[in-house]
């Protein structure tokens, strides 16, 4: 198994991509038991990089400023709630 991307380096996208893959293969069961434990601690990797950007999407998403009807009118940066 070959690991190009850091975890720390990939969008989210690509994080579920391979988060994907890894339970794939997983599933399957006929990776070697070696395999499976390296396969296992990179989806727990994938998982919290994927958790991570999300959360910083809903902090981003929460952050939007409204006039009074409703209609947004820009952002607050998430230190200044």
């Amino acid at each position: 198994m070959t690991e190009a991307t850091p975890v720390a380096e990939m969008s989210f996208e690509e994080a579920m991509r391979e988060l994907e893959a890894v339970v794939t293969k997983l599933e399957r069961g006929d990776v070697a038991l070696e395999d499976s434990i390296r396969l296992y601690e990179r989806g727990a990797e994938l998982k919290k990089r994927c958790e991570t950007k999300l959360k910083e999407a809903e902090e981003k998403v929460a952050q939007i400023t409204l006039d009074g009807q409703g209609q947004p009118t820009g952002t607050t940066p998430a230190g200044d709630v």
